[in-house]
């Protein structure tokens, strides 16, 4: 969301200039970014006032708004007001923004407080990043009437009220079973399901209340490769990790230990394993139940994106098939809406939530009362699975843009493709992929890579990167694609010349 207020803007512009109107305001409003003046987040001034303010015609504000919202500095909305891109960051003074212009060979003559604002001769503009790294969703859906609605109900409780039981406000985990059991089939109780900031916290807050510090350190076992991000968790809580491999219908069972070498815990991700995108077929999740009800371990099912699924029928959650309260499903809001929120659930076996909510009583709530309210409100109105339906045919739109583009491309293979936001793609003949990863970050585009993803004991069976089709928009990510395949390309001459030249 925007700051309230436009800051004032010491600006002029040069009539007697070769540059049009618009072309100088624009680069004189990238240059208000560059230096501080505008910070990511800031409403623009309105179009009206501005060109009240430099003698121009509204047009002329409304072209300049209008191309450098083109390039990404801006977002606008209907009937909201224009600010500065919140994703542009931190704009540091050595950070250089493209100055495009309308024309080859304009400058940029527009003064800021006097001072005239021109790249060095010989400097070279340098692009905006392509960032096409996993993890990020589409939020520009967002600001719709659901969604203000929600935020209005929120901020008119009453301050006075109490703060968030430890659990969670009883209106939102009512919501989210309702939601659950529209959405995914789960026919269970709000008093199955507890509040948390995400996905890590809630299993950081699983963990310390599990642990027993008179017993040896919790085994968990992690799929091989998985999402290091859970893992960093686990370390930081004291876990022993315990990495076990996948394939192609994800988590082998069979290599899970028993007896007294078993886990306490194994973490899957079976609808769309992370990140290869295996999907666990019913027998083997029947395997992994059989595994742990054997054992005495608990399943922490992570249900990161099983909305996002593209071929075939909806997959039933592995807690659905659970009938010995092994299975404790981990939820989070952060890929269907934003990240912004922090927010997410866990839906577990009444004994297991009542508790980690007395270890929650310990700790402190995270969610705010607010945004529990606000959350509540757009579930209980429908606002997420409308939101859900809009944004899952975007992701599709471009799912089949990337195939598109990608297919066909010489040493690119584009693997598993079934759901989710973002898609695995291998390179052959196998090559450095640290040098292709450079040479794309020079190209302007940013992805993951594969390699990343395994643990230290083991390798990844093939090099290649992840691409993240959910946090741009389609022209960001048919320039990154093709920035990515002009790396790969060049990468691919130089180590063509090494090997003749050895």
């Amino acid at each position: 969301m925007g700051r309230t207020d436009a800051p004032v803007l010491p600006i002029t512009v040069d009539r007697s200039a070769h540059l049009p109107l618009p072309v100088q305001l624009a680069a004189g409003l990238r240059e208000a970014v560059r230096s501080g003046l505008l910070a990511p987040g800031d409403r623009v001034p309105p179009s009206r006032s501005l060109a009240a303010q430099l003698g121009v015609s509204r047009g002329t504000v409304t072209s300049a708004y209008d191309q450098l919202t083109g390039e990404g500095y801006l977002i606008s909305a209907h009937g909201s007001a224009t600010i500065i891109n919140p994703e542009l960051g931190a704009i540091h003074p050595q950070v250089a923004f493209p100055a495009v212009a309308a024309f080859p060979g304009a400058e940029p003559v527009l003064a800021l407080s006097g001072r005239r604002s021109l790249p060095a001769p010989d400097a070279a503009p340098v692009r905006r990043p392509i960032d096409l790294r996993p993890g990020r969703p589409d939020t520009r859906r967002l600001d719709d009437p659901s969604w203000r609605a929600a935020w209005r109900a929120a901020v008119s409780v009453s301050p006075e009220d109490e703060l968030p039981p430890p659990a969670g406000l009883p209106i939102l985990r009512a919501a989210i079973a309702e939601h659950l059991r529209l959405v995914r089939g789960l026919n269970r109780g709000p008093d199955e399901v507890l509040i948390t900031a995400g996905a890590r916290e809630g299993l950081a807050l699983l963990l310390m209340s599990l642990r027993d510090p008179a017993r040896r350190p919790l085994r968990v076992a992690v799929e091989d490769p998985g999402y290091p991000a859970l893992r960093q968790v686990l370390r930081r809580i004291g876990a022993e990790v315990l990495p076990t491999p996948v394939d192609a219908d994800g988590l082998v069972v069979a290599a899970l230990e028993t007896g007294a070498d078993a886990a306490d815990i194994v973490i899957v991700t079976p609808n769309h394993q992370y990140p290869l995108g295996g999907s666990m077929p019913v027998t083997r999740r029947m395997a992994l139940l059989d595994w742990a009800a054997a054992n005495r371990a608990l399943i922490v099912e992570d249900d990161y994106d099983s909305e996002f699924r593209y071929v075939g029928s909806p997959l039933p959650a592995l807690v659905s098939l659970d009938s010995s309260d092994r299975v404790v499903n981990l939820g989070t809001f952060s890929k269907v809406l934003t990240p912004r929120l922090a927010s997410g659930y866990i839906l577990a076996p009444v004994h297991l939530v009542e508790t980690m909510a007395r270890t929650r009583q310990e700790l402190g709530a995270p969610v705010s009362g607010y945004v529990q309210h606000a959350l509540a409100h757009y579930l209980d109105t429908g606002g997420l699975r409308r939101h859900i339906a809009r944004v899952r045919r975007d992701y599709l739109h471009r799912r089949r843009m990337l195939i598109d583009i990608l297919s066909g491309v010489d040493g690119l293979d584009v693997q598993q493709l079934d759901g989710g936001l973002h898609a695995v793609v291998t390179v052959s003949p196998p090559r450095n992929v640290d040098s292709i990863l450079a040479v794309a970050a020079e190209h302007g585009v940013l992805v993951s890579d594969l390699d990343h993803y395994w643990t230290h004991e083991s390798q990844s069976a093939k090099p290649g990167v992840l691409i993240g089709y959910g946090g741009v928009p389609d022209s960001d990510l048919r320039r990154g694609l093709d920035r990515l395949i002009t790396a790969v390309a060049a990468t691919d001459q130089e180590e063509t010349f090494a090997d003749q030249n050895r």
